[in-house]
């Protein structure tokens, strides 16, 4: 009986693989391990063109959920860009605010232009690019999201601190034609800032235009003064359609963007004329040189 047993175990074992090589049943193929559904790949955050948002800090870019335009918000996504070259081969996205993001900044700049239909810095209104975060890059992320806000008036006229307004609609074509987001005519407070008006109010100054500083530090901008009123000069006349020859003496006034604007990529200096004193009820637009002669 001893003897016997492995004979029989033999025979099981050998009829156990004789029948694992039996064909396989009707519709598979045998093989258990090709017919896992393969698992579909990691989508990666992408911020979305048209969404709003109502909290304007960027510092958490992928962290936001987006609200319906015609709802109150602050900011709203106009274009989403793509960075390349070496910035794309960067470990780490480039900095908020940092000299890294002015490519992108320059993208944003165009784009919203095209968007709300002219020069955004003719308006109270601003832009920022906004990179993903340290995560987000790990993790493959090289967008960068183009957002326009609105700012107060004071703020925008006087290049003092940020101050986002609360919006109800979307920003495309905002400064198409007659808006009430336009620089135009201004007086001053009792602490002597800029107070927007009508140009059919009395006032004493007037947005002319806005040129950009070549200077990469705000606190460099200002300190040749005389260069930077020949500059505005040279817009009050082409604002007020002074031929060439025709230059006459005329005031200016002008204002840095904030610090805040300035570190996004903001460099336009914006100009005003300045009537050297006594108040007027009409805009100098077009009215050549009499209009702006102060001497």
């Amino acid at each position: 009986m001893s003897r016997r047993l492995p004979v029989v175990l033999a025979t099981v074992l050998i009829t156990a693989l004789v029948a694992g090589c039996a064909a396989p049943p009707a519709g598979t193929d045998g093989d258990l391990i090709d017919d896992w559904r393969s698992l579909a790949a990691a989508k990666q955050f992408t911020p979305r063109v048209g969404d709003c948002h109502a909290v304007s800090d960027p510092t958490v870019p992928e962290n936001y959920e987006p609200v319906d335009c015609r709802r109150t918000h602050v900011l709203e996504t106009i274009h989403v860009g793509t960075f390349t070259g070496a910035l794309a081969d960067r470990q780490t996205p480039p900095r908020f605010w940092s000299t890294a993001m002015r490519p992108a900044f320059s993208e944003c700049d165009a784009e919203a232009r095209e968007f709300v239909g002219q020069d955004w810095r003719n308006g109270r209104l601003a832009v920022q690019a906004v990179p993903p975060s340290i995560q987000g890059w790990q993790g493959g992320a090289r967008w960068f999201r183009c957002d326009v806000f609105v700012l107060g008036a004071q703020s925008s006229a006087n290049g003092t601190n940020d101050a986002p307004m609360k919006q109800f609609d979307s920003l495309r074509n905002a400064l198409k034609g007659p808006s009430p987001l336009a620089h135009t005519c201004f007086d001053l407070d009792g602490w002597y800032q800029l107070d927007p008006v009508t140009c059919a109010s009395p006032h004493r100054y007037e947005y002319v235009g806005i040129w950009t500083s070549p200077l990469e530090r705000r606190e460099d901008a200002g300190r040749d003064q005389k260069a930077v009123h020949a500059r505005c000069r040279e817009l009050v006349y082409r604002f007020a359609r002074v031929p060439v020859g025709g230059e006459v003496r005329t005031g200016t006034l002008y204002r840095l963007p904030s610090e805040q604007g300035w570190a996004r990529g903001d460099r336009g200096v914006r100009c005003y004329f300045w009537t050297g004193g006594p108040m007027t009820s009409r805009s100098v637009r077009g009215r050549g040189a009499s209009a702006v002669d102060i001497s």
